[in-house]
């Protein structure tokens, strides 16, 4: 077999791999889709997070396959089922740092518990839309955390896999007012297919004016602030934060999502007459239940966000499109 592995900065390799025996406690996954995340190349670029020094870190945690093996003291599990994995509720965080990583034929599921790490894909989705699980869970516990309803006014930043799947979740809830901003056209036209009221390139118009035209402008201690309820950012630009404050009418909310690896100065003074929110996203503490529940009713919108799919032999080359602007989710099929 093979594992996809970061050995260093900017140095990640489809190394030969021997899976470690299963324990009692332990599930065996046959592999048959996986997606690049952006975390991804996020630690390809930083030479990974390994447990200890000089150890690799084992690549891939948006993963779906077919049960291959069941430990004896595993209940509720057989060999055959359809599942997806949660790497959050295994113990090695499979994917980010741990001793597993997705991208391999064969994956070890230590302590799997059905409905924890393991859960069960619904009749009829098939294993690239369930491999979306992930980031799609990703994006929902954004939404949650901006806690939005139908009538709200929403500006998401990014129109990558997790913009696009936050802009799914928002249409979805029927929240309509909805502006989609990445610099990508190729992207801003997938926003456009999911359904939003507009998708701009930020570098490209006067953003507060488009703000204000399509959100109108609410007055804010003197000063007047723009229509907005809601701003998320799944873009991690700089800039962004302190153009937000610097146009959040009152008690506007953010929530940022993206990863920022530098510190970021931003105008404190200004919210204090908006009194607006910041707060974060990460991870997915209770999304994915809902959404595995949502999949079979919007497994065709789901499978418009993927915009490539390669086999394993080739997933070098999909991390390369996947650092592109001109993809969306990159799904890598694994050969039987």
């Amino acid at each position: 077999m093979k594992r996809l592995n970061i050995h260093g900065v900017g140095d990640v390799r489809l190394d030969p791999y021997e899976r470690p025996e299963a324990g009692p406690n332990d599930v065996v996954v046959r592999m048959k889709s996986v997606g690049i995340c952006g975390s991804d190349l996020s630690y390809i670029k930083v030479g990974g997070m390994p447990a200890e020094p000089g150890g690799q870190t084992a690549l891939g945690h948006e993963g779906a396959g077919e049960v291959l093996q069941v430990g004896s003291d595993v209940s509720g599990i057989a060999v055959g089922d359809p599942v997806i994995i949660n790497p959050m509720m295994t113990p090695s965080n499979i994917g980010s740092g741990g001793s597993e990583g997705a991208f391999t034929e064969e994956l070890l599921v230590r302590e799997a518990r059905l409905g924890d790490s393991i859960l069960p894909i619904p009749e009829g989705v098939d294993y690239d839309v369930a491999a979306m699980c992930e980031p799609l869970a990703v994006a929902m516990h954004g939404v949650n955390r901006a806690e939005v309803k139908p009538g709200d006014k929403v500006v998401v930043f990014g129109c990558g896999p997790i913009g696009l799947g936050m802009l799914l979740w928002l249409n979805d809830r029927g929240i309509t007012d909805v502006v989609a901003l990445d610099l990508a056209e190729e992207r801003l036209e997938r926003a456009r297919a999911i359904g939003v009221q507009a998708a701009l390139d930020p570098t490209k118009v006067d953003l507060r004016a488009e703000l204000a035209r399509l959100h109108g402008e609410v007055p804010s201690y003197g000063r007047l602030g723009v229509g907005t309820d809601a701003f998320i950012d799944a873009a991690g630009a700089p800039n962004i934060l302190s153009q937000v404050i610097m146009m959040a009418k009152f008690h506007a909310r953010m929530v940022i999502t993206a990863a920022y690896m530098k510190p970021i100065e931003f105008p404190v003074g200004r919210m204090l007459t908006s009194e607006m929110t910041i707060t974060t996203a990460v991870g997915y503490p209770t999304e994915m239940p809902d959404v595995i529940a949502a999949m079979p009713r919007l497994k065709d919108k789901i499978a418009a966000m993927i915009s490539h799919k390669l086999p394993f032999t080739d997933v070098m080359k999909g991390l390369e499109i996947a650092a592109t602007p001109q993809s969306a989710k990159v799904m890598i099929e694994m050969e039987d």
